[in-house]
């Protein structure tokens, strides 16, 4: 049977970031720990996960696996791999030889497995209308996330019974094994096999949490949209997040918002943009009208002489800005309308205007599909 891509395992894309990987890696090795999960075939997953975690986490090995493939990681190819095959156990690169020469695992070794740590953070996508989005709103917002088991206050034991530090690893979850290579006897840092890296043994398993510590439970929070929020900002609600482990603090939510179009109004940030159509006669003779805002009906004077296209600006009548006070402006295009048909009389002071003018034109009288058409329409 083909060996499967570590990318699929873990459920990555090729070019995905380190941050992507890490958090596929922590999802599914919590999702297939032994401890966890008793389903057959789940030790083999977590197994999987963590070969292809140790290899795609690492810069140098990630480079040599892209390119040759797991035969890069047995030997097989690629400078600084004769004979050293990560996937077995031994060594990927000289720096890895070299860090073992001098403790092992590195950093790894000042972790402790059983201190707090912060929960996941999580993220949202609230839609909401584009006048919610001008005049803000309170909304209610329902997901899931991983809360602390009640029952065990997130220790994983069971009430009266706490866990106990692993006598194979002493409580730092990793053990020091010996191995053969072609340098000689070797040693390297692995993660403890009785623990599996958590530095503590839970005899008695919560029955609520089945030791895990936490329960994934729907939460609903209710949150102040303000106003002026733009499509595509994000806003943090700090403790909102999945719950952390060994007594660490929840992580945070992240609210993405969209936004909704109008079909009245076009936004630019704080500015409003939006169209007006008014008659020739108001255009040439200026008039005074109402134009709708986010805000409600404004008055607006138009100039004799008006000309189409011509942009008029209504300050403070914008989206209000996020952080301060005040608005935006409003943006008004005109647009002057041509009437497609003229009665008699419209006709008649028409001509005249164009006399007044000293100017002449020859009206072009419509064909009979297009005076059937008119009648039709």
């Amino acid at each position: 049977m083909a060996e499967r891509d570590f990318y699929d395992v873990l459920g990555v894309a090729r070019d995905a970031s380190d941050a992507e990987i890490s958090k596929a890696y922590r999802k599914l090795a919590k999702k297939y720990h032994p401890d966890l999960n008793h389903e057959p075939g789940a030790d083999k997953k977590y197994k999987d996960v963590n070969e292809a975690y140790e290899v795609l986490h690492d810069s140098q090995k990630r480079a040599q696996y892209d390119q040759y493939g797991k035969a890069g990681m047995n030997g097989q190819g690629g400078f600084g791999n004769q004979g050293f095959g990560g996937a077995n156990g031994q060594y990927g690169d000289f720096s890895d030889i070299f860090n073992n020469f001098f403790g092992g695992a590195g950093q790894r070794q000042n972790i402790d497995p059983t201190a707090p740590r912060p929960g996941e953070d999580l993220e949202y996508t609230l839609t909401i209308d584009f006048m919610d989005a001008i005049k803000g709103k309170k909304e209610q917002v329902s997901y899931s996330r991983d809360e602390v088991c009640a029952t065990c206050g997130g220790n994983g034991c069971e009430p009266g019974t706490h866990p106990l530090t692993c006598d194979k690893c002493h409580g730092t979850g990793r053990m020091t094994v010996t191995r053969q290579s072609i340098l000689g006897v070797m040693q390297q840092q692995v993660v403890c096999d009785k623990c599996q890296g958590h530095g503590a043994i839970r005899v008695h398993p919560c029955q609520t949490c089945h030791g895990k510590g936490s329960i994934n439970r729907k939460n609903t929070i209710e949150v102040d949209v303000p106003a002026g929020i733009n499509d595509g900002q994000q806003l943090r609600y700090s403790g909102q997040g999945e719950a952390g482990e060994n007594g660490g603090p929840y992580g945070d939510l992240y609210i993405s918002y969209r936004i909704r179009p109008s079909k009245e109004f076009q936004r630019r940030n704080t500015t409003i943009y939006s169209t007006v159509k008014i008659s020739f006669a108001q255009a040439a003779l200026g008039d005074e009208i109402k134009v709708k805002t986010v805000h409600g009906d404004h008055s607006l004077k138009i100039p004799a002489g008006t000309q189409p296209e011509t942009k008029f600006t209504l300050s403070n009548e914008g989206v209000p800005y996020l952080r301060g006070n005040g608005r935006g402006d409003h943006l008004v295009t005109v647009d002057i309308l041509i009437p497609k048909k003229l009665n008699d009389g419209q006709k008649q002071a028409l001509t005249a205007y164009v006399k007044a003018s000293g100017d002449s034109v020859t009206p072009q009288e419509k064909n009979f599909f297009e005076r059937l058409r008119d009648k039709l329409s």
